[in-house]
């Protein structure tokens, strides 16, 4: 793949999915040679959401693009925090740090997620929902 993809949409790459939602990284080595941090974008359907998780040495941004959710972050001690977002929000998850997002609006919820530095992402193809979608597959 060119390391010169510098415009790129979602249904131009392959496609993370699972039982949750969806995850397609725009941005990446892979995709167009980010060498200190990746991102996409993440589709969660009504009631859906991922669970307690966190990057080993990586930091996350989350910025809500639309629909409305609850997003837990835990404080420097441990201990969860949660806040009901909404589209324009943006979580900033410090590195290690656990984390979960569940869409609980009325509809779909879009999110745009970066990681830095890359490749946090790519434990979730071990997860046992994993599946990889090709451009333009269902």
């Amino acid at each position: 793949m060119s390391k010169e993809r510098n415009f790129v949409y979602p249904k131009d790459v392959n496609t993370f999915a699972f039982d949750w939602g969806r995850l397609a990284l725009t941005v990446a080595p892979e995709v167009n040679g980010a060498a200190r941090f990746s991102g996409g974008v993440v589709d969660l359907q009504k009631g859906q959401g991922h669970t307690r998780h966190n990057h080993p040495g990586a930091e996350e941004i989350i910025f809500v693009i639309s629909g409305s959710g609850e997003q837990m972050v835990e404080d420097e001690a441990g201990n969860p925090v949660v806040q009901k977002v909404g589209p324009g929000c943006t979580v900033y998850v410090p590195e290690s740090r656990f984390h979960s997002t569940t869409n609980t609006g009325d509809g779909p919820m879009q999110l745009f997620v970066v990681y830095s530095p890359a490749g946090p992402e790519l434990a979730l193809r071990e997860l046992p929902d994993f599946r990889l979608v090709p451009p333009g597959g269902a």
